[in-house]
């Protein structure tokens, strides 16, 4: 403390200063807050705060990017689903074109018009394919693969996507190949019923992997029917994605008998296993001189049997549509009646309690894969695409394949357009959750760095004031020691 009535040193006068200098520091953070909006300006304002408020900022920029990411990942995806819904229109026409075609009421001319058009519309799907971009890049020729949206603020945060090729050669029925050599024998001598070459349904397991990896099995027992293994293969279809298609047709060599050049023989459709405790519909009985008689007496019963007969260049093709095994319970006789020889390169003369067991075909819209055991194939371990590119309807077959081909053409494009929704759906919601989150950390930003204007600004015109009180206290200190020069004499 300064000696009283000092002066030289002005105690007052210092303190005076001292408390003007902290207030004017005041004034300014006080006024630049106000100016600004912040309450932290620089790091020296709140360190703490400051660090806080730079990580808010950082994550709100990333997110408002994230944010715009995912709205041009939905475009594009607006964009691919627009080309592949003319993509459905235009295959719709193709199954309109094929069921037409099936009918075999048009002629060949009105038959050849037909296929010229639907070759025009399967270029126009894979010109769709090819012409459709979303900033320069093909969406639907196959190139669109593996490709990332950054669709957070963080790393990690992101969602893949692929699209097919949807062309006319890239889509369409993917099939294994239907057996066409299936006869099998119940007789004593042949234990497995196995009498002809590779590919027939004996007992074991048969398993399908679908295109979406699902897999499912099922037991084929032997002698099974067509139809049993395709109802068997349906049954799991919800796992595999894979369908299947039984039929049963064969084609004979015909020889007729050395008496009375007779054909004669004994046919019964059956559900699996041959033989009359299996009998579907009725027993046809053949006793023919020709033929073309042998075929007109099958057909006569096809209503109840089942079995429907045609002369294929002087052989014999029997058929059973369903699938169901066609079982010969009678061949002929030592005396009349002929012989039936299949047409495999290692022909089987049909006897008596033979059973031709017909032919499976799977199916679907995507690749897929069917393994069975050593006496249980349904084809091909791999299916190979039948596609759209190649439908031919200018004939009756070509229009009947022609038809599962564009279904399963529309099956794929559906299911990509499907996959398509699906992920744009997830954007959407991804884009939504992202704005309410950017929503609450900008209100946490302002929380931590926004000025409280009110309080601001009272705290301002207090510091105002306290600068004015100094100045007068600083005034009043100078004009007191002032007065002491009175006192000299």
């Amino acid at each position: 403390m300064s000696a009283v009535g000092s002066i030289l040193t002005n105690t007052g006068a210092l303190q005076a200063l001292n408390s003007i200098a902290n207030t004017s520091m005041t004034n300014n953070n006080l006024e630049s807050q106000l100016s600004s909006g912040l309450s932290i300006n620089s790091p020296s304002d709140n360190p703490a705060g400051y660090i806080t408020a730079q990580g808010f900022t950082s994550q709100l920029n990333g997110l408002t990017q994230a944010i715009s990411n995912a709205n041009q990942g939905v475009s594009l995806l607006q964009t691919a689903q627009g080309a592949i819904g003319q993509q459905v229109s235009v295959v719709q026409q193709l199954n309109s074109i094929a069921v037409q075609a099936a009918n075999g009421t048009q002629t060949s001319a009105e038959s050849q018009s037909l296929q010229n058009l639907a070759s025009q519309l399967t270029g126009q799907v894979s010109t769709i394919a090819s012409q459709t971009q979303f900033n320069n890049i093909n969406l639907l020729d196959g190139s669109f693969t593996g490709k990332q949206f950054q669709v957070g603020a963080n790393e990690g945060q992101t969602l893949n996507l692929s699209i097919g090729n949807t062309s006319a050669n890239s889509i369409g029925m993917y099939a294994t190949g239907a057996d066409t050599a299936n006869v099998y024998k119940t007789g004593a001598s042949s234990a497995s019923g196995v009498v002809s070459a590779a590919g027939v349904f004996g007992a074991g397991k048969e398993k399908i992997t679908g295109p979406t990896g699902g897999s499912g099995s099922f037991t084929v027992a032997a002698k099974e029917s067509a139809a049993a293994l395709a109802t068997a293969a349906n049954g799991i279809s919800g796992q595999t994605g894979v369908q299947a298609q039984a039929t049963n047709t064969a084609t004979f060599s015909v020889a007729a008998g050395t008496t009375d050049h007779k054909i004669a023989f004994t046919l019964q459709a059956g559900n699996g296993s041959g033989g009359a405790s299996s009998a579907i519909g009725t027993a046809v009985s053949v006793d023919a001189s020709s033929l073309a008689e042998a075929v007109s007496q099958i057909n006569q019963q096809s209503s109840t049997s089942g079995i429907v007969a045609s002369d294929s260049s002087g052989k014999l093709t029997l058929t059973q549509t369903a699938g169901q095994n066609i079982a010969f319970t009678a061949v002929g006789t030592a005396a009349s009646g002929g012989t039936l020889k299949t047409t495999a390169a290692a022909p089987h003369t049909v006897a008596a309690n033979d059973i031709q067991q017909g032919q499976v075909q799977l199916q679907s819209s995507a690749a897929f894969s069917a393994v069975g055991s050593a006496t249980a194939t349904l084809g091909q371990s791999a299916a190979s695409l039948n596609s759209l590119a190649s439908i031919n309807v200018s004939t009756t077959a070509g229009a009947n394949k022609a038809i599962n081909v564009v279904k399963y053409a529309l099956a794929a494009l559906n299911n990509q357009g499907g996959q398509l929704g699906a992920v744009q759906q997830s954007l959407t919601a991804n884009i939504n959750n992202m704005n309410t989150t950017s929503q609450n950390l900008t209100t946490a930003l302002g929380v931590v760095q926004d000025a409280n204007i009110p309080q601001v600004s009272t705290q301002l015109t207090q510091s105002q004031i306290q600068a004015q009180s100094g100045v007068a206290a600083l005034k009043s200190s100078t004009q007191l020691q002032q007065s002491y020069l009175s006192l000299l004499p």
